[in-house]
């Protein structure tokens, strides 16, 4: 009985397409950074946990009153989550990330000696804390690989043809491990933010006025759909 052998993916052609991106978006965004505003690690750890399901925008003028009032990690963890929640109530679910940015910021008082653990799996094991989290922390405060795969980078990868119909954040994240140079991770990640804030909407992207309309796979079906049916 033969056993079949899996044939080894090519992924010619996709790192050829992922590096033609990196090249176009950092000549249209060349300054990628996230749009989180803060001045410690551990305040990019609340910050990111407020921002599910809320925009960047809100979280930054919720996270003013939060930090004036609780400036350091012992001073947020000696709060109660009921005091927490008063002010990130603005965020929307305030009951669920009080809990968890209370949590998170006892296990770091108790446990860092309030400083925010540098591993990945450290990370991973803090309260509130995904690998969306976990990764942004890796790249944007100890400059490590990483790759954030925010509903941005899902949109605009299956987009443009760098994975294929995978929706899940961590196999997005795995298959672009496999085709994108570990040190731009990060900053492309950002920039698949801007870009798809500013050009690839979820509703209706602005193909005529994209960088990356020439190699985007979605782009090239829209402009057969539409010679087709001129």
């Amino acid at each position: 009985m033969s056993v079949r052998q899996k044939v080894p993916e090519d992924l010619t052609a996709r790192k050829a397409l992922a590096l033609e991106v990196i090249d176009r978006l950092k000549k249209e965004y060349p300054d990628a950074g996230c749009t989180l505003d803060y001045a410690h690690a551990w305040q990019l750890l609340v910050s990111v946990r407020l921002a599910a399901q809320c925009t960047d925008a809100r979280v930054n003028i919720v996270v003013e009153d939060l930090f004036a009032k609780y400036p350091s990690v012992a001073a947020l963890a000696a709060a109660e989550p009921e005091d927490i929640e008063a002010i990130v109530k603005p965020c929307g679910l305030g009951h669920s990330k009080a809990r968890d940015i209370s949590a998170c910021m006892r296990m770091l008082r108790d446990k860092y000696d309030c400083q925010v653990p540098a591993t990945f799996e450290e990370l991973l094991a803090l309260p509130g804390v995904g690998r969306k989290s976990a990764n942004l922390i890796m790249g944007d405060v100890f400059g490590k690989p990483a790759i954030v795969t925010d509903t941005h980078c899902i949109r605009l990868c299956n987009r443009i043809g760098l994975v294929d119909g995978i929706k899940e954040p961590q196999k997005v994240e795995m298959a672009l491990w496999k085709i994108i140079p570990p040190e731009e991770g990060s900053d492309l990640c950002h920039r698949f933010v801007m870009h798809g804030r500013a050009v690839c909407n979820a509703r209706k992207p602005e193909c005529e006025h994209c960088c990356l309309e020439a190699i985007c796979r979605y782009a090239q079906e829209q402009s057969d759909t539409q010679t087709a049916g001129s």
